[in-house]
């Protein structure tokens, strides 16, 4: 793939937070953004270069689209799958649409994943209440039901305790097929970003610790406090993955660790991912950059880290109530996604705090540092 010339147009479908921080890299690279959104002012639309409104599956909005950008990338799964077929029959689309068909449906994602060899927890396809008792029999109680498509933090699940949860499961969640999945004892949540572009280069990030409130991501705290040998083992997990997928782009690899210090893989999100939004306060070239460079043919840097770092979300108006605070308070290092209303367990933006290279503090210094939102972090604990 030869590399884009700068001023080339970069197609980004889907107008949420992380479109628009990509599109803030690739003005940096010297690229422009061309955003593909239903909001003519989300927060994509609000940087970029320029923007065609439209539902992700009208082709006449799909054509537009193509016929003025040079190549395409997207922000978020929940897009047509068969509209980014259309895409790349016009443009070149990266991370293909082979990929994002195995992330936009769990048993294909679970499925791809265990014919590869990755480590994953005991799952089973669920189409019927008969599956579903199949699948409870062979789990055990508890454990975890969940639609195969369209979740996303925390939405479309269920946590199934007793027998008596099984049918008013069934009929809650939507669509069918479900999945079921075995819990996991896990000592922590950690994930990795990796980039990989088309001459076969591949670059992770340093394995970041996640924890959540409410089921969405509220902390992440780079890097992972897990043995060395284990976030090793994370990052070349995380390097399988994107090689077996042929993965032109960046991808945020989610997994557990479990108590006995093993990796179980639990996702994987092929674009930019919540979990390292650190990377842009803690490093030279953090994953919006990476991103960019991948799909436009550049070089990809090391992955390295100057600092180490926590991001905090801020999440609904509770979260945003703290900003006047937030933007007083030196060390807080805030982003602002633009969105005009803060909805209850919305995204609106996200802080970092850095420390020194080796110098991430325990618990008490992670909650001093975060001054004004130190409350909120220690909820999230889990």
């Amino acid at each position: 793939m030869k590399p884009l010339s700068p001023n080339a147009v970069l197609g980004i479908v889907g107008g949420g937070q992380l479109g628009r921080m990509s599109a803030v890299a690739a003005a940096r690279l010297g690229f422009r953004a061309h955003i593909l959104t239903t909001e003519a002012d989300g927060p994509a639309a609000q940087v970029a270069h320029a923007v065609t409104v439209g539902v992700y599956d009208d082709h006449d909005a799909l054509r537009r689209f193509a016929n003025a950008v040079d190549v395409v990338t997207f922000e978020f799964e929940n897009i047509s799958a068969d509209g980014l077929d259309l895409l790349s029959s016009l443009r070149p689309v990266h991370p293909s649409g082979h990929i994002l068909r195995i992330s936009q449906d769990r048993i294909a994602e679970k499925t791809f994943l265990h014919d590869a060899g990755i480590p994953l927890a005991p799952f089973h396809l669920v189409e019927s209440e008969s599956d579903l008792q199949v699948a409870a029999d062979a789990l055990g109680y508890p454990f975890i039901l969940k639609t195969t498509r369209l979740g996303y933090d925390g939405k479309g699940q269920a946590r199934i305790h007793a027998p008596e949860d099984l049918a008013p499961a069934f009929a809650r969640l939507s669509p069918h097929p479900l999945v079921a999945e075995g819990m996991v004892d896990f000592a922590c949540e950690v994930s990795v970003m990796v980039a990989r572009n088309a001459a076969g280069e591949v670059v992770t990030f340093d394995a970041t610790e996640n924890r959540h409130r409410n089921g969405i991501l509220d902390l992440s705290l780079a890097p992972a406090r897990i043995p060395a040998e284990l976030a090793t083992r994370a990052r070349g997990l995380a390097t399988d993955i994107a090689c077996a997928l042929d993965l032109i782009g960046i991808m945020g690899v989610e997994m557990f660790v479990d108590r006995d210090g093993g990796l179980l893989v639990n996702e994987i999100a092929p674009r930019p991912h919540n979990s390292g939004h650190w990377t842009m306060n803690a490093c030279p070239v953090d994953q919006f950059e990476m991103h960019v460079r991948a799909v436009t043919g550049l070089p990809l840097p090391p992955a390295t880290r100057h600092s180490d770092a926590v991001m905090k979300n801020l999440i609904g108006p509770d979260d945003m109530a703290l900003w006047p605070q937030v933007m007083a308070t030196p060390g807080l290092l805030a982003h602002h996604y633009g969105k005009a209303q803060a909805r209850p367990g919305r995204k609106m933006g996200h802080v970092n705090v850095l420390f020194p290279h080796g110098g991430l503090p325990g618990e008490f210094g992670v909650q001093d540092a975060l001054g004004p939102l130190a409350t909120l972090a220690d909820a999230s604990a889990e």
